[in-house]
């Protein structure tokens, strides 16, 4: 199940969340960030998406990943993000 997550004061709120099951997931296996914008997810976006995934609930820091969905990609190193998807990567999962 994917969906997205917030807290009742909707700080953070994480745009992804990929889980076992729902409505109450046992094991969150990634949570991400869509970053559909005309600059790049930076290491400021990755400091707050890891700070915010880790207050998830079913969220495991260092088991669960990190996903970034991003028009404009990221300067981060390959290996510091599990799944960095741009434009091209939404519109292919789409297609049939």
């Amino acid at each position: 199940m994917v969906g997205g997550w917030w807290h009742r004061r909707f700080s953070p709120e994480i745009d992804l969340v990929g889980a076992d099951r729902g409505p109450v997931a046992g094991t969150s296996h990634f949570a991400g960030s869509v970053k559909w914008l005309g600059t790049p997810f930076d290491r400021h976006d990755l400091t707050a998406l890891a700070q915010g995934a880790a207050k998830v609930p079913s969220f495991t820091p260092g088991t669960s990943g990190l996903a970034v969905v991003s028009l404009s990609g990221t300067p981060l190193p390959e290996g510091e993000i599990e799944l960095v998807w741009g434009p091209r990567d939404v519109v292919a999962a789409w297609r049939p």
